[in-house]
């Protein structure tokens, strides 16, 4: 498995991607097409045997003094062998910000744990969040001096 660059030429294999993880919460065309494009957003794949098999993308707000996760997720055949930590250390470390944040489903304990694991804690909560009425967890990880990397700031 390798994590690379994700592109505008990765398009079709991320609609599918999104689709076989979020279901009715996938991303619209537009919407991917613009986290494949916008300047500074950190879009990365994970890739097996030529495919994608997942993805992760975090916006840096400098302005606001965090990143956020805006999505993250692995083929579910491919789940449970580390390719989700794998993209998220490889995107926090692109991130120029001290902190980063993220939203997750309340139901969905696997992520929070690897969150969890990964020094992610619970700051909010926003109340039906997605279409189905379920609540989002909102986690933050504040990293240290040595935890960013500061060449990245401007």
């Amino acid at each position: 498995m390798e994590i690379l660059p994700a592109s505008l030429r990765d398009l079709g294999a991320l609609y599918h991607l999104e689709h076989a993880c979020f279901r009715q919460d996938a991303w619209s065309l537009l919407d991917l097409i613009a986290v494949l494009t916008f300047p500074d957003v950190v879009r990365l794949k994970a890739v097996e045997d030529g495919r994608m098999v997942g993805f992760v993308a975090g916006d840096p707000r400098r302005s606001q003094g965090f990143s956020w996760i805006a999505t993250i997720g692995v083929l579910p055949e491919y789940r449970r062998r580390g390719i989700g930590s794998a993209l998220l250390r490889a995107c926090e470390e692109r991130l120029p910000t001290p902190r980063v944040r993220l939203s997750v489903r309340r139901s969905n304990e696997a992520a929070i744990r690897l969150y969890r694991r990964f020094g992610y804690r619970t700051i909010d909560v926003w109340r039906a969040y997605y279409h189905d009425g379920e609540d989002a967890i909102v986690m933050e990880k504040e990293r240290g001096e040595m935890g960013y990397n500061r060449s990245h700031e401007r």
